[in-house]
């Protein structure tokens, strides 16, 4: 029989100091430096404006910004950095 994990998802979205906040639903945050990940150079030159307006996909698997038409799975945020719970 196949287990098939759960997967986590993003509750919520915040940028601080050149840093991008995700929040989780399991209570952890995962932090990233915009401009020392090289696949979030196109966040780095958003405008706090265009980086405002976001979305989480249904069934909260990805952060979507309609401003700049892109997006970043959970999946990959989960894959490049450190989580931290709180």
């Amino acid at each position: 029989m196949t287990v098939i994990p759960q997967q986590v998802r993003a509750e919520s979205v915040c940028f601080a100091g050149g840093v991008i906040h995700v929040r989780l639903d399991d209570g952890r945050e995962i932090s990233l430096p915009l401009n020392e990940v090289l696949w979030l150079k196109w966040l780095a030159k958003a405008t706090p404006k265009q980086r405002a307006n976001w979305t989480i996909k249904p069934g909260g698997f990805a952060i979507y910004w309609p401003d700049l038409d892109d997006g970043i799975e959970v999946c990959h945020l989960l894959d490049s950095a450190p989580v931290t719970a709180n």
